[in-house]
Protein backbone atom coordinates (compact mmCIF):
# COMPACT_ATOMS: atom_id res chain seq x y z
CA UNK A 1 0.00 0.00 0.00
CA UNK A 2 0.59 3.79 -0.72
CA UNK A 3 1.04 5.98 2.35
CA UNK A 4 -1.80 7.71 1.32
CA UNK A 5 -3.69 4.37 1.32
CA UNK A 6 -2.96 3.83 4.26
CA UNK A 7 -3.54 6.83 5.94
CA UNK A 8 -7.33 5.75 4.69
CA UNK A 9 -7.48 3.17 7.66
CA UNK A 10 -7.96 4.84 10.50
CA UNK A 11 -8.36 8.26 11.58
CA UNK A 12 -5.95 7.96 14.40
CA UNK A 13 -2.89 5.86 13.85
CA UNK A 14 -1.65 5.16 17.36
CA UNK A 15 2.49 5.66 17.92
CA UNK A 16 3.42 2.80 20.42
CA UNK A 17 5.94 1.93 22.43
CA UNK A 18 6.14 -1.66 23.58
CA UNK A 19 8.83 -2.95 26.51
CA UNK A 20 7.29 -6.39 26.51
CA UNK A 21 6.85 -8.67 23.36
CA UNK A 22 4.60 -10.42 25.12
CA UNK A 23 2.44 -7.31 25.30
CA UNK A 24 2.31 -6.76 21.28
CA UNK A 25 -0.38 -9.42 20.22
CA UNK A 26 -3.44 -8.58 23.16
CA UNK A 27 -2.24 -4.75 22.55
CA UNK A 28 -2.98 -5.41 18.81
CA UNK A 29 -6.17 -7.20 19.27
CA UNK A 30 -7.53 -4.50 21.96
CA UNK A 31 -7.13 -1.78 19.54
CA UNK A 32 -8.41 -3.98 16.78
CA UNK A 33 -11.39 -4.10 19.28
CA UNK A 34 -11.89 -0.15 19.37
CA UNK A 35 -11.98 0.50 15.79
CA UNK A 36 -8.43 1.13 15.03
CA UNK A 37 -6.82 -1.18 12.70
CA UNK A 38 -3.59 0.72 11.78
CA UNK A 39 -0.59 0.48 14.59
CA UNK A 40 3.15 2.64 14.58
CA UNK A 41 5.47 0.17 16.75
CA UNK A 42 8.30 2.99 17.53
CA UNK A 43 11.67 0.93 17.45
CA UNK A 44 12.25 2.40 20.91
CA UNK A 45 13.17 -0.33 22.84
CA UNK A 46 14.88 -3.84 22.50
CA UNK A 47 11.29 -5.41 22.52
CA UNK A 48 10.05 -3.75 18.62
CA UNK A 49 10.78 -5.25 16.08
CA UNK A 50 10.05 -8.54 17.90
CA UNK A 51 6.56 -7.28 18.52
CA UNK A 52 6.07 -6.19 15.02
CA UNK A 53 6.98 -9.83 13.97
CA UNK A 54 4.31 -11.20 17.13
CA UNK A 55 1.39 -9.09 15.48
CA UNK A 56 2.51 -9.80 12.00
CA UNK A 57 1.67 -13.31 12.46
CA UNK A 58 -0.84 -13.55 15.45
CA UNK A 59 -2.83 -10.51 14.13
CA UNK A 60 -2.84 -10.82 10.24
CA UNK A 61 -5.70 -8.34 10.27
CA UNK A 62 -3.95 -5.66 11.81
CA UNK A 63 -1.81 -3.38 9.73
CA UNK A 64 1.43 -3.14 11.21
CA UNK A 65 4.43 -1.17 10.97
CA UNK A 66 7.32 0.98 12.74
CA UNK A 67 8.01 4.44 14.13
CA UNK A 68 11.25 6.45 14.54
CA UNK A 69 13.16 4.61 11.68
CA UNK A 70 16.33 6.73 10.99
CA UNK A 71 18.34 4.40 8.32
CA UNK A 72 18.15 2.16 6.27
CA UNK A 73 18.91 -0.60 8.28
CA UNK A 74 16.01 0.33 10.51
CA UNK A 75 13.71 0.10 6.88
CA UNK A 76 15.30 -3.25 6.33
CA UNK A 77 15.23 -5.00 9.50
CA UNK A 78 11.26 -3.76 9.76
CA UNK A 79 10.33 -5.31 6.47
CA UNK A 80 12.74 -8.57 7.72
CA UNK A 81 9.99 -8.57 11.03
CA UNK A 82 6.79 -8.48 8.80
CA UNK A 83 6.25 -4.98 9.34
CA UNK A 84 4.25 -3.31 5.99
CA UNK A 85 5.45 0.55 6.57
CA UNK A 86 7.72 2.54 8.03
CA UNK A 87 7.12 6.08 10.06
CA UNK A 88 10.41 8.28 9.83
CA UNK A 89 10.71 11.71 12.26
CA UNK A 90 12.59 13.27 9.33
CA UNK A 91 13.31 12.92 5.84
CA UNK A 92 16.77 11.75 4.22
CA UNK A 93 17.81 10.85 0.91
CA UNK A 94 19.12 7.45 2.00
CA UNK A 95 15.55 6.53 3.44
CA UNK A 96 13.78 8.20 0.24
CA UNK A 97 16.06 6.00 -2.09
CA UNK A 98 15.86 2.90 0.25
CA UNK A 99 12.55 2.68 0.73
CA UNK A 100 12.06 2.97 -3.58
CA UNK A 101 14.50 0.49 -4.74
CA UNK A 102 13.19 -1.73 -2.19
CA UNK A 103 9.45 -1.03 -3.02
CA UNK A 104 8.65 -0.24 1.25
CA UNK A 105 6.49 2.14 2.26
CA UNK A 106 7.56 4.98 4.02
CA UNK A 107 6.07 7.76 5.50
CA UNK A 108 9.50 10.61 5.89
CA UNK A 109 8.74 13.07 8.69
CA UNK A 110 8.96 16.92 7.33
CA UNK A 111 8.62 20.10 9.15
CA UNK A 112 9.21 22.79 6.17
CA UNK A 113 8.40 23.52 2.63
CA UNK A 114 11.54 22.58 1.76
CA UNK A 115 11.19 18.91 3.22
CA UNK A 116 7.68 18.38 1.51
CA UNK A 117 9.50 19.51 -1.76
CA UNK A 118 12.28 16.47 -1.56
CA UNK A 119 9.31 14.18 -0.27
CA UNK A 120 7.19 15.06 -3.58
CA UNK A 121 9.97 14.85 -6.08
CA UNK A 122 10.70 11.41 -4.69
CA UNK A 123 7.35 10.66 -5.30
CA UNK A 124 6.11 9.95 -1.71
CA UNK A 125 2.67 10.68 -1.35
CA UNK A 126 1.89 11.08 1.91
CA UNK A 127 4.27 12.43 5.12
CA UNK A 128 4.00 12.88 9.08
CA UNK A 129 4.25 17.18 9.89
CA UNK A 130 6.33 16.38 13.23
CA UNK A 131 6.64 17.72 15.66
CA UNK A 132 2.60 18.72 14.80
CA UNK A 133 2.21 21.30 17.38
CA UNK A 134 5.77 22.77 17.79
CA UNK A 135 6.14 23.56 14.01
CA UNK A 136 3.39 25.10 13.38
CA UNK A 137 0.11 22.80 13.54
CA UNK A 138 -2.65 23.46 11.66
CA UNK A 139 -1.38 27.09 10.71
CA UNK A 140 1.08 25.03 8.45
CA UNK A 141 -0.95 22.76 7.17
CA UNK A 142 -3.43 25.17 5.62
CA UNK A 143 0.25 27.01 4.18
CA UNK A 144 1.25 23.42 2.59
CA UNK A 145 -2.02 23.32 1.29
CA UNK A 146 -1.61 26.26 -1.73
CA UNK A 147 1.73 24.89 -2.85
CA UNK A 148 1.23 21.05 -2.21
CA UNK A 149 -2.52 20.09 -3.05
CA UNK A 150 -1.00 16.47 -3.95
CA UNK A 151 0.40 15.69 -0.34
CA UNK A 152 -1.56 13.89 2.56
CA UNK A 153 -0.33 14.22 5.91
CA UNK A 154 -0.18 12.81 9.30
CA UNK A 155 0.26 15.03 11.96
CA UNK A 156 2.05 13.70 14.88
CA UNK A 157 3.90 15.07 18.28
CA UNK A 158 1.17 17.15 20.65
CA UNK A 159 -1.83 16.15 18.79
CA UNK A 160 -4.74 14.70 21.16
CA UNK A 161 -8.71 13.71 21.79
CA UNK A 162 -9.11 17.67 22.39
CA UNK A 163 -7.48 19.18 19.02
CA UNK A 164 -7.35 15.89 16.43
CA UNK A 165 -10.22 17.64 15.05
CA UNK A 166 -8.82 20.78 14.15
CA UNK A 167 -6.17 18.28 12.17
CA UNK A 168 -8.83 16.43 10.39
CA UNK A 169 -11.06 19.34 9.55
CA UNK A 170 -7.90 20.11 7.33
CA UNK A 171 -8.41 18.82 3.38
CA UNK A 172 -4.45 18.10 3.25
CA UNK A 173 -5.05 15.86 6.33
CA UNK A 174 -5.63 12.34 6.47
CA UNK A 175 -5.52 11.44 10.00
CA UNK A 176 -3.20 12.21 12.87
CA UNK A 177 -1.08 9.94 14.91
CA UNK A 178 -0.51 9.71 18.82
CA UNK A 179 0.01 8.17 21.94
CA UNK A 180 -2.67 9.38 23.93
CA UNK A 181 -4.47 5.99 23.27
CA UNK A 182 -1.87 3.44 24.38
CA UNK A 183 -0.85 5.25 27.55
CA UNK A 184 2.61 3.41 28.37
CA UNK A 185 1.18 2.50 31.77
CA UNK A 186 -1.78 0.77 30.80
CA UNK A 187 0.24 -1.72 28.40
CA UNK A 188 2.77 -2.29 31.53
CA UNK A 189 -0.22 -2.76 33.38
CA UNK A 190 -2.41 -4.92 30.88
CA UNK A 191 -5.21 -2.81 31.17
CA UNK A 192 -5.87 -3.60 27.90
CA UNK A 193 -10.02 -2.91 28.17
CA UNK A 194 -8.59 1.06 29.04
CA UNK A 195 -6.86 0.99 25.68
CA UNK A 196 -10.06 -0.17 23.58
CA UNK A 197 -12.10 2.24 25.54
CA UNK A 198 -9.90 4.95 24.58
CA UNK A 199 -9.78 3.99 21.30
CA UNK A 200 -13.75 3.37 20.71
CA UNK A 201 -13.69 7.25 22.39
CA UNK A 202 -11.02 8.77 19.84
CA UNK A 203 -12.94 6.98 16.42
CA UNK A 204 -16.24 7.95 17.57
CA UNK A 205 -15.13 11.76 18.26
CA UNK A 206 -12.71 11.97 15.31
CA UNK A 207 -14.14 13.61 12.15
CA UNK A 208 -12.87 13.37 8.65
Amino acid sequence: MTAAELFTISPVVPVVVLEKAEDAVPLAEALLEGGVGIMEVTLRSDAALASIEAIAKAVPQMRVGAGTVIDANGLLRVREAGGGFSFSPGISPELLETSATEGIAFIPGVATASEVMMAINAGVTGCKLFPATAVGGVELLKGFAGPFPQMRFCPTGGVGLSNMNDFLALPNVSCVGGSWIVPKADVGAGAFGKITALCKEAIAKAQR
